[in-house]
């Protein structure tokens, strides 16, 4: 279909009339029915029921400010839910701000588990310890599908929210200003595409999403390992209600929390090729290298879901957000969720990030006619520097942590026994990090603060080992004191050989901090390279 307009101020308008009346026009397409799509169909109709904005396609005939008009586009929006092994933990900030956008109720009634926080099993040591959520704070776990179908019977009847079965096929685009009119799809059952125009297109179809080009940097998502998931049935967890970690030597960790009472999620995390499942490799690698560190109560479970369940398996991506709405970007469209900003899914943050972004963007976006795309423009800009305490945070420890717990080299594996022995310490040193990567302490600072603590704990136990010498040292003499040769020539050979010992735990030391610069930094670098940009263009507008 081509589309034609004159260009200039106001175009929207001018061009959607060109294509004629036969198509509705919607205030906002929403390309997406997941976590991400539905939050922000829920936040845009909320927080436009008390504005007195107007746009070409939600005045009312009279020319009167009228609801937002949304449509939420899903390929299938069958009763079960989506079927995924992973968006199955919502952290304590995630059910805030469910609450502050009043679908609380999509937790009621799926047989959701409370998650109050963490039990880290270090199996290399034999010890366990609990990192719970402060205050009281609790989480939710579940089957995603059955959150997802919830969550969408309760957006479903928000004021001007429209669910429609359909698949997106392409944008529809002015031929003269490349400007994003609508989205051509085909409705379920239909035999051929229809076009839907929108003031606003908004793209939210996730990991894969087919619009990603769209970002300015379009960078494919890099994966950082996979996620093989099976569900135990009646297994054991170390701590009720916490979801488990469980770190092996020379292996990715494992995660494990409650979907329903009775059943257990197990993710384990395989770095690497994916070995075969179709020729038994793959249960092969688990039965030898994983299921015999795990808990107790959860080995019998995990051998029986090897026998009976087929294994499935979730890439672990990394794609750092992109400023949008700069002078190269396409005109009426944006791209929000995982087809957005992806981090590793060890932490549980996804859906957490998701909804705070939603609730965040349909409260910038309150006053703004969706049509007007400088206005649009400026929002996003905010938006951009905005979420980053909360994002940033997450983003940066979901991967941070993951190097650590992942272990893959000597010096991760000694920060990774000193983030375990960081929080065997208690107090603050396991209140600060579980508030971070529960959403409720949104502060890059403090997350900068605590790394690096774990790291100067781990140079201080490189530092303070005990080395060979000074243990041979404690052997006792028991000959007579007048026939003890002279010590000198064994005393200047222990000098030199503490001398090596030194230089040897000072290079040791360089390459701990080296490391930790490595792995933290560049990830901080990932998610503020873009805020002076949107800062300076934000005064400019």
């Amino acid at each position: 279909m081509a589309l034609s307009a004159e260009a200039g101020v106001g175009s929207a308008v001018q061009e959607k009339e060109m294509v004629g009346t036969k198509q509705q026009t919607w205030t906002c397409i929403i390309i997406g029915a997941g976590p991400a799509g539905l939050t922000l169909a829920r936040s845009l109709a909320l927080h436009s029921s008390s504005s007195s904005i107007t746009t070409s396609a939600s005045a009312s005939p009279s020319g009167e400010p009228s609801q937002r008009k949304i449509l939420l586009l899903e390929r299938d929006l069958s009763p079960s839910g989506p079927d995924r092994i992973v968006g199955e933990l919502l952290q304590p900030g995630g059910v805030h701000a469910l609450r502050s956008l009043n679908l609380q109720g999509a937790l009621e009634g799926i047989g959701a588990v409370k998650a109050r926080g963490y039990c880290v099993v270090n199996t290399a040591q034999g010890k366990q310890v609990a990192v719970p959520y402060p205050d009281g704070e609790e989480g939710r776990s579940f089957h995603h599908g059955a959150f997802v179908a919830a969550l969408r019977r309760e957006v479903a009847r928000t004021p001007g929210v429209t669910l429609e079965e359909a698949t997106v096929h392409s944008l529809l685009e002015c031929e003269h200003t490349a400007r994003v009119l609508g989205v051509s799809a085909t409705p379920r059952g239909a035999s051929s595409p229809q076009s839907y125009l929108a003031d606003l297109v908004i793209v939210a179809d996730g990991h894969a999403s087919k619009f990603r080009h769209l970002l300015p940097r379009a960078a494919a998502p890099l994966t950082r390992s996979h996620f093989v998931g099976l569900v135990l049935h009646d297994a054991h967890l170390p701590a009720e209600e916490h979801g488990t970690v469980v770190l092996i030597p020379d292996q990715g960790p494992v995660l494990m929390y409650g979907l329903a009472p009775g059943d257990t999620r197990i993710l384990i995390d395989v770095r690497g090729k994916l070995p075969s499942s179709a020729s038994g490799a793959l249960q092969q690698h688990i039965r030898t290298h994983v299921l015999p560190h795990l808990p107790a109560g959860c080995q019998a479970p995990l051998e029986q879901a090897l026998k009976d369940q087929r294994l499935r398996s979730m890439p672990n991506s990394w794609l750092p957000p992109s400023l949008q709405a700069t002078p190269q970007a396409r005109e009426g469209v944006l791209l929000i969720g995982d087809a957005f900003n992806m981090r590793h899914p060890l932490t549980g943050g996804g859906m957490t990030v998701a909804f705070t972004d939603s609730l965040l963007l349909g409260q910038l976006l309150s006053t703004t006619a969706l049509d007007n795309w400088p206005a649009v423009a400026r929002a996003l800009h905010t938006f951009h520097t905005a979420r980053k305490p909360l994002a940033g945070t997450i983003n940066i420890l979901s991967l941070a942590l993951y190097d650590l717990f992942g272990a893959a080299s000597p010096e991760l594996a000694t920060l990774r026994q000193a983030c375990f022995d960081y929080f065997l310490l208690g107090g603050e040193c396991v209140k600060g990090p579980v508030s971070l990567l529960s959403g409720l302490a949104p502060r890059p600072a403090l997350l900068f603060y605590h790394f690096f603590a774990v790291a100067l704990y781990a140079v201080w136990g490189v530092l303070t080992r005990p080395s060979a010498s000074a243990s041979t040292s404690h052997k006792v003499s028991h000959k007579p004191h007048s026939q003890e040769p002279s010590q000198e020539p064994e005393q200047a050979q222990e000098h030199a050989g503490l001398t090596l010992a030194s230089l040897g735990r000072v290079w040791e030391v360089i390459n701990l901090l080296w490391v930790a610069c490595v792995v933290f930094l560049p990830l901080m670098w990932g998610e503020v390279r873009d805020v002076g940009t949107a800062w300076v263009w934000g005064l400019v507008e």
